[in-house]
């Protein structure tokens, strides 16, 4: 990691596109102002932290009942419950093509 010493209205640049500027110090917090294309993404950390929780913390969540059956049970049920229509049809006097 790169650390300068900055005092307030200096710069700093990142390659050609990136400037950052430190705006004001109060304290312990520093202001700091940055210039960046459009398409450059900035994003305070404790807050890419926190979504990352977030997201992990779903991961976690349990799945319905049925997309926890094993593949063979699922396709045993969908040709039970086809053959049940096949036969309320015909008790209808339905024909099925």
């Amino acid at each position: 990691m790169l650390v300068l010493s900055r005092k307030v209205g200096e710069k700093v640049r990142i390659g050609d596109d990136i400037e950052l500027t430190v705006i004001e110090v109060r304290g312990e917090a520093v202001r700091i102002g940055i210039t960046a294309p459009r398409g450059v993404p900035i994003y305070r950390q404790e807050l890419l932290d926190a979504v990352r929780e977030e997201n992990r913390a779903a991961a976690g969540v349990q799945p319905p009942a049925a997309s926890r059956q094993a593949p063979g049970e699922l396709a045993a049920l969908g040709a039970q419950l086809t053959a049940r229509r096949g036969e309320s049809g015909k008790a209808n006097g339905n024909r099925e093509s």
